[in-house]
């Protein structure tokens, strides 16, 4: 039978997927913005990630918010957004109504691959039911599933999808070994073929949470040596000379994997009767970053000045460096304790989306002319987008007495604070 695939979700994870498996598979790129599809069909990918070069070389690859094209696909490859709540549970509204979609469309012999991030059962617990019920089929008679979890790095123009080795698995033996040759044609890097969707899942998971436990402990370091008066940085140079020593750096945790998935695990560890100690440790701390990098700047401030004449300038709205991601971002967490201490604040980023950010989070992002006229009492480098680094930051400071606050550490400037 004729390979055809449809991605659903074509977002930082579903485009690239795409666009790979458009090159060799008839494919269908479909999601239910409309918007993105239209913009994607005259060659625009508003995630920055693909070009318009690349869009036009996955010559069998085709986009759609038609949910009709679907029933022409033996395989269904889900890749949209798995977010959290407002009480960090799990939100799988997004996943759910995709599976549904998909199950509408479910044929004999089908399969059905997911790459979002999920805690470990999600796919067989939660999604297969919905497929089942949608589709009058049943699992692993009728139609499978693989779990292929998302190993993207937004912003990253080293290591792409195809350089990344892609874990694998399926409902059964003989899907294992039909979704890794699948994969297989796409990944130059290899693929690695897991035992169960289970364990996948877990692997996935597992991966985001031991970057966030490492980053909560050099974080940890950095409000201590902050304290103590010592250069976290120098410190972590110092110890990276052993050649077992972990190379994290402190800062601001968010997007749209580390800040999430440690509570997708923590959740489902509930259901078995334990609660985490470690994991929601390092949640805690690295969420209180913001608070800590706010309250160190307070109280340099002159207390002479009346609140409301202080102006900040944050450099940097995105969660990570050189992308216009602003998903989970902490900074719009920093912006938000300024503004309740009554200090003007103002963020600049050359990356992110003006409209998102006013539509997400009601905040109007200065333009770089804007910049020029206003002299600010603290600037907070809080991303380290390449751009950044050419900034004569004297420039924008209002006297001599302006604290400069280097997150990341893009400047190497002992006469900034840093973390």
């Amino acid at each position: 039978m004729k390979t055809k695939i449809s991605i659903i979700g074509l977002g930082y994870v579903g485009l690239p997927l795409a666009v790979e498996f458009g090159k060799k598979y008839e494919t269908i790129g479909f999601d239910v913005n409309e918007e993105r599809i239209n913009e994607l069909l005259i060659g625009f990918d508003n995630t920055g990630e693909i070009s318009k070069r690349k869009l036009s070389s996955s010559i069998k690859l085709n986009f759609s918010n038609n949910e009709e094209v679907l029933s022409k696909s033996n395989i269904y490859i889900i890749a949209v957004p798995t977010p959290i709540d407002s009480k960090n549970n799990p939100d799988l509204t997004i996943l759910l109504s995709a599976t549904q979609l998909v199950g509408r469309h479910l044929k004999k012999e089908d399969i059905v691959i997911y790459e979002s991030t999920v805690f470990p059962g999600c796919t067989e617990e939660d999604c297969v039911p919905v497929l089942e019920k949608e589709s009058n089929l049943e699992y692993n008679k009728d139609f499978f599933c693989g779990y292929s979890p998302e190993r993207i790095n937004p912003g990253d123009t080293k290591r792409t999808l195809t350089k990344i080795i892609k874990i694998t698995s399926g409902s059964n033996p003989k899907t294992a070994i039909k979704v890794d040759k699948l994969y297989s044609t796409i990944i130059n890097a290899g693929t690695y073929k897991a035992e169960s969707i289970r364990i996948a899942e877990a692997a996935k998971i597992i991966e985001n949470c031991q970057r966030d436990i490492n980053i909560a402990f050099v974080n940890e370091l950095s409000i201590l040596f902050d304290k103590m008066g010592i250069d976290t940085h120098k410190v972590l140079a110092a110890a990276e000379t052993k050649w077992n020593f972990l190379p994290f750096k402190p800062g601001l945790v968010g997007g749209h994997c580390i800040g999430v998935d440690p509570f997708y695990l923590t959740y489902k560890a509930k259901e078995f009767g334990y609660n985490s100690k470690i994991i929601l440790s390092g949640r805690k701390l690295n969420n209180s970053m913001p608070e800590n990098i706010a309250e160190r700047i307070i109280k340099r401030l002159d207390k002479n000045n009346d609140k409301k004449t202080i102006r900040g300038l944050i450099l940097g709205a995105t969660f990570k460096e050189d992308c216009p991601d602003i998903r989970n971002s902490k900074v719009f967490d920093l912006h938000k304790i300024f503004l309740k201490e009554n200090y003007k604040i103002d963020i600049y980023d050359p990356f992110a989306s003006y409209l998102d950010v006013k539509n997400k989070y009601k905040i109007n992002l200065v333009s770089f002319s804007n910049i020029n006229k206003k002299g600010y009492n603290f600037i907070i480098i809080a991303v380290g987008h390449s751009e950044f680094i050419n900034l004569k930051l004297n420039k924008y400071a209002k006297n001599k007495e302006t604290i400069i606050f280097d997150l990341k550490n893009i400047f190497n400037n002992d006469s900034y604070l840093k973390l």
